[in-house]
Parts: C-alpha cells; sequence; structure tokens
C-alpha cells in the first residue's frame, strides 16, 4: 500500500504552542524579522487503504473541533522540519499506529512523523542557523525530508562482525588517550588502563561490543560517577558544612572505613550505616535484592495490626536530562517508579527536585555543546509530568532551584513513596531454568519508550 501524507494544525486560539514559540524566537533568540510562524504535525501512513485513512482523519489524526488538516504544506517564506532519529521511540507516532490498529482491526501499520514549521519574514542565512540550532536537539532529532515518501519500511543492512580490538593489551599511554578520543568514551585514561590490565590477565584483546559495555556502565548515567568523586583532600570554608564533614570522617573510622575512598555517595550513606551498626534500624527490611528502601510498618486494617512495607526510591537523571530533557526527566521519575513496583508495591505519590541555570539567560549565551537553559527546564517537566500523568502518579512536591551552578551540571532527581502490605513481597534466590520475562514495549535507542 502507499504511504498517505496528512498535515494536521491548531486553529486560531488554540496554537499556543506556536504563538509560544514565535515569541521566544523573536525575544529569546533574537529573530527579529520574523514575522509568523505556524506549526503542523505531519503523518505518514504505510499499510492502510484509503478507505482507513480517510476514517482516521478527524478521529486519530486530528480533532476537528480545534484542529485543520491540509494535505500539501501551506505557503510560507521558509519551512522547516525536524523529525528524531532513526531509532529514536517517537511516542506519536507509536501512538498513533495503535490507534488505527484498534480501530481498523488491521496489523500495526507504520507510522512516521515530523513537525514542519513555517516561518515568514525577511529571514537571513544566519537568522535561518540560530532557528534550527534552537529547534534542533543533535541527541535526538534531525532536519526531516520534504519529499514524500515511497516506503516507510526500513530495510536494514547485515552488521558485520564485531571486531577485535587487536592490540589493546599492549597499547602506550598515549595509545589508551587517543583510543579514548577516537570512540568518545565516557571512561578516563585511569578507567582504560584498569580495563587494558583486566584483559591483561584474561590474555586476550576485548571486542568493541565489551568496551561499549563497560563505558556505558561507567557513565555518568548508570554509575553515577559524579557521586563517587574523590573527596580528600578538600577544603570546606562553610563552618557548619566543615562540622558535618568532620562528623562524617569521626564516622568513617568508628565503622573501619578509612579504606574506603571519601566520596559523596559514601557521605550520604555513612548516617544509615552508623545506625545500622548500632542497632538502631531494627524497622529496616533488608534482602538481597538491589531495590528501593523497604521500611517495616504494622498498620490498623480493621482493627488488626498488619505487617506492611512502606518503599522509598529515588533516581538521579542529571545528564540525561541534560543531553535530552523530555526523556531524561520522564525515565527519571519512571526510574524511581521502577523499583517500588518490582518490589511488589503500589507507588502512592512522587516528588521533584530540579536544578537548573537561569532559564531567561539569553540564547546566545549558552554554554557551547549545551542547550539553553531556557530549553531544558520547559522540556523536563514536560517530560516528567507526562510520565506521571500517564500513569496515574501525582506529583505532590516539585521544587526548582535556579543558581549559576548548575549550568554545565544540571540536577533532575524523582523520588517516589510506595506501600505494600508484607506478605504480598515473597522474596526468592533465582536459579538456573528460571523464565525470565521482559515485560512492555520495545525501546528506542536512547532507552526510552
Amino acid at each position: 500500500m502507499a504511504v498517505q501524507r496528512i498535515y494536521v494544525e491548531k486553529i486560531s486560539g488554540f496554537n499556543v504552542e506556536a504563538e509560544q514559540l514565535l515569541n521566544d524566537l523573536r525575544t529569546f533568540v533574537g529573530i527579529r524579522n520574523l514575522t509568523g510562524l505556524r506549526l503542523l504535525n505531519r503523518y505518514d501512513v504505510e499499510g492502510i487503504d484509503e478507505a482507513t485513512f480517510i476514517s482516521c482523519q478527524k478521529t486519530i489524526f486530528s480533532e476537528p473541533q480545534v484542529d485543520r488538516i491540509y494535505f500539501a504544506i501551506p505557503a510560507a517564506d521558509n519551512i522547516l522540519a525536524v523529525e528524531y532519529l532513526p531509532g529514536q521511540f517517537d511516542q506519536r507516532a507509536d501512538s498513533c499506529a495503535q490507534c488505527i490498529q484498534i480501530l481498523s482491526q488491521v496489523e500495526k501499520p507504520f507510522v512516521r512523523t515530523a513537525r514542519v514549521y513555517l516561518f515568514d519574514g525577511p529571514l537571513t542565512t544566519e537568522e535561518l542557523t540560530a532557528i534550527r540550532d534552537y529547534l534542533i536537539n543533535p541527541v535526538e532529532s534531525r532536519e526531516a525530508p520534504l519529499a514524500a515518501f515511497t516506503t516507510l519500511v526500513k530495510e536494514y543492512q547485515k552488521p558485520d562482525p564485531v571486531p577485535v580490538l587487536s592490540g589493546f593489551r599492549q597499547f602506550s599511554t598515549e595509545g589508551l588517550r587517543a583510543f579514548c578520543d577516537e570512540y568518545s568514551l565516557a571512561m578516563d585514561l585511569a578507567d582504560l588502563e584498569f580495563c587494558q590490565s583486566y584483559f591483561q590477565s584474561e590474555d586476550r584483546d576485548p571486542t568493541l561490543t565489551e568496551i561499549r559495555m563497560i563505558d556505558t556502565y561507567w557513565s555518568d548515567h548508570c554509575r553515577h560517577t559524579t557521586f563517587h568523586t574523590i573527596l580528600n583532600p578538600i577544603k570546606i570554608e562553610h563552618p557548619s558544612v566543615r562540622q558535618a564533614y568532620e562528623r562524617y570522617r569521626q564516622l568513617r573510622q568508628k565503622l573501619g572505613r578509612e579504606d574506603k575512598p571519601e566520596s559523596l555517595m559514601d557521605l550520604a550513606t555513612i548516617g544509615t550505616r552508623a545506625l545500622k551498626a548500632e542497632g538502631r534500624l531494627p524497622y529496616l527490611d533488608e534482602s538481597e535484592e538491589i531495590n528501593a528502601c523497604s521500611v517495616k510498618l504494622d498498620v490498623d486494617v480493621d482493627g488488626q495490626n498488619e505487617p506492611w512495607l512502606l518503599m522509598f526510591k529515588n533516581e538521579t537523571h542529571n545528564h540525561p536530562t541534560e543531553m535530552e530533557p523530555f526523556g531524561g526527566a520522564a525515565t527519571c521519575v519512571g526510574g524511581a517508579i521502577r523499583d517500588p513496583l518490582s518490589g511488589r508495591a503500589y507507588a502512592y505519590q512522587a516528588m521533584r527536585v530540579t536544578g537548573a541555570g537561569d532559564p531567561l539567560t539569553p540564547f546566545s549565551e549558552t554554554l557551547p555543546g549545551k542547550l539553553p537553559q531556557r530549553c531544558i527546564t520547559r522540556t523536563a517537566a514536560a517530560g516528567y509530568s507526562s510520565y506521571g500523568n500517564q500513569v496515574g502518579l501525582a506529583a505532590g512536591q516539585v521544587r526548582e532551584l535556579y543558581h549559576p551552578g548548575y549550568v554545565a551540571k544540571r540536577m533532575e532527581l524523582g523520588a517516589i513513596i510506595a506501600a505494600a502490605p508484607a506478605s504480598h513481597v515473597i522474596r526468592q534466590t533465582p536459579e538456573p531454568g528460571d523464565l525470565v520475562i521482559l515485560l512492555g514495549g520495545r525501546t528506542g535507542r536512547d532507552g526510552c519508550g
């Protein structure tokens, strides 16, 4: 079946997003020559007949009360289309395909979407470049072609065999440094030297996949390298902070942890370690699982004491949110929700704490290689609320901290409180032969979806 295309635009009075973007481009990015902006959602569909396509036009692609549909791009001085990168999860396209499948009872069709921007005004080449830089985050999206597609079916070439990094064990220090730069690794030189030592002990060179996997797990996303930064030696000027730090060092000595590196992670967990050592945490629920924190409670249920577990979980997605604000913030609260759910508990309430630079900072002052603080702040808020709204979980506390210290390193934290009757939580040790069930939709190249 041929690829069928439709454009959808909010009518005047409901085109809030387009009006807001027009204002941002004129005042924030400084595009003074921009006199008008229209925003269209483009849908390309393959795998349905014309009758189904027509029936979907005013039921799935658009809402007749607030939308206008087109089958060709309206005239404009300049046109820009933006789409997700191949493999990136496109929620609009996926939801559209599912709705068509439900409505028509056919195989799930192929759907591809793009955002089409129509600009009016005598824009210069420099202004058009600034607009592209503002609208396209190269981590997740790219400029889309305006021409029609002949097919949406993707043909993938068979990948080459995974290369073995011959000579990795013999790389000099300079060779390892060059290797790190060539592959843009998250690891530093010391990490690579550690890997080299390991594979020397294995008497083999690693594959590129092995190095990529290790690099992913040692990134700031997964391993939270910032939290493991060694603090000693450290200079503290504020007397209260210095007093707390000295208290921390005393507890380390008392617990026999002098040989462990001093880090933010160790500092954050030292209090619980000390209380546990003193026998003052009788209600802490312990298990082999690395999951949400569980606390034992007795709950009055119809006049009877019933054992329950109260669960807490927080997730930080600083780097992912900085790179891809919507998906990073969405999967921040998503990760926090996941752990109590996997602990057989019901999530009741969420909390969000973020740290950002000044979102009013002009676009021209954005740090090289960074997204504007305004873009990160707005899009991350939309991403966080999107995930919580879709699973019906309210964020009862939201705190945004604006400080210059967050410009180069954003903070994005989501926290969850959950609970379950203790009888619902059954913990067993996995054994060979157990079945593993992966539940959920396919994820995109960024892990979202």
